[in-house]
């Protein structure tokens, strides 16, 4: 099998199984008499955690002689967690395995984006094929979900995400075999040693801190969309559409607009700025709790406010990290995004739910505010970039 199908496979199975996961796992935990504020703390813990657990998988992954091997061992801890959900029942099991399901699955990501870029450079393939390919299993899966759901149990949602993990776990040990050495210089000590510098570098952490911002006031729409949405007589199948759709336009983003930006050198600061502005017109948009109708075009926002902001942090880091310190770089990039600031914004957003239902996007709405504020300030102090 081609490097290249390889990695789609991969990606494609990881996003089959987080198609599934990220949007209806509070419809899930809600079926089993959960409150908005436990929800929140279930889908958050992990997402705290990842400023510790990033780095700590990030280092026992850099153990394994192939990179494979730990993504299929990720893969399998990941099946047993969410299959273990559907056998227990309480508030404290559910924390716990969700915690290893989902620390589990968020890893299998930016160990497959090291995975692919290297592989993308060995074999001259374009690593936002098989990158879009994830994202086209996303909209597959989130969409048949969300039909099934109309006649189906809640419990469907973990049986699909434990079965697609379990295949995850086959494919890839059939995966090439590149060498984790290789990539990584076969040492530990410097996945880490840059961290310190790149934390004292003003500019890089005021890109960092205003990608990570715009990212993370996701967290409302995440956790909540779908519940909301069906409270407001949304049918499961809709929602599946809705989100699909929100995809949809991110790989148009990856496959179409993003070779043509490339060709055109525009630069990563206007992407991140577009983006923060598309952020802040969506949720305060949903806010209002718009007619289906409305969805659609709001929907269409996210080739904005999440993807032209994740390619422009990519750029961005690529451009202000050295190339010896580029795991560290990517590593705080990761832990502040998805770890700490959308944990903390997806703790907030339960209790924002419970007081105010969809009014609590307006709190995304001021987190993405100043994460363009700071975007602002950046383009300021450095002009040239």
């Amino acid at each position: 099998m081609k490097s290249s199908t390889s990695s789609a496979l991969i990606y494609g199975l990881i996003f089959a199984a987080t198609g599934v996961s990220l949007p209806y796992a509070g419809l899930w935990f809600e079926s089993q008499g959960l409150s908005g504020s436990e929800i929140a703390v279930i889908l958050a813990v992990p997402l705290l955690a990842r400023a510790v657990t990033g780095p700590m998988v990030a280092i026992w992954a850099d153990g394994f002689q192939l990179r494979r091997t730990a993504l299929a061992w990720l893969a399998l801890v990941a099946a047993v967690a969410y299959a273990a959900c559907l056998q227990v029942d309480g508030f404290g099991l559910w924390l716990i395995l969700w915690f290893v399901a989902s620390t589990a699955a968020a890893s299998l990501i930016p160990l497959s984006d090291a995975f692919t870029l290297k592989l993308a450079r060995r074999d001259g393939f374009v690593f936002s094929i098989p990158r879009g390919a994830g994202s086209v299993s996303f909209i597959g899966a989130n969409v048949l979900m969300g039909a099934w759901l109309r006649s189906s149990q809640p419990d469907l949602i973990l049986y699909w995400a434990a079965g697609v993990s379990l295949l995850l776990a086959g494919v890839a040990l059939m995966a090439p075999s590149e060498p984790v050495h290789d990539a990584f210089d076969g040492r530990r000590s410097p996945r880490l040693a840059g961290l310190g510098q790149l934390m004292s570098d003003r500019a890089f952490m005021t890109a960092v801190l205003a990608v990570s911002l715009i990212q993370a006031s996701h967290a409302f729409y995440y956790g909540f969309s779908a519940i909301a949405w069906r409270e407001q007589g949304i049918s499961t199948r809709e929602v599946g559409l809705l989100w699909g759709f929100s995809v949809a336009v991110e790989v148009v983003l990856l496959w179409v607009f993003e070779p043509w930006r490339r060709r055109r050198n525009i630069g990563p600061m206007p992407l991140l700025m577009l983006g923060g502005l598309a952020a802040i017109i969506r949720w305060t948009a949903l806010a209002a709790g718009p007619s289906l109708a409305l969805l659609w075009p709001l929907q269409a926002l996210h080739a904005l406010s999440f993807a032209a902001v994740y390619v422009a942090a990519l750029q961005l880091i690529e451009r202000l990290a050295p190339a010896s310190q580029a795991t560290a770089a990517q590593m705080l990039y990761s832990s502040l995004s998805s770890g700490l600031l959308i944990g903390l914004a997806t703790v907030v957003s339960g209790p924002l739910y419970d007081d105010y239902g969809v009014r609590g996007y307006l709190a995304m709405s001021a987190m993405a505010t100043t994460g363009l504020a700071l975007a602002l300030v950046f383009r300021r102090r450095n002009p040239s970039i």
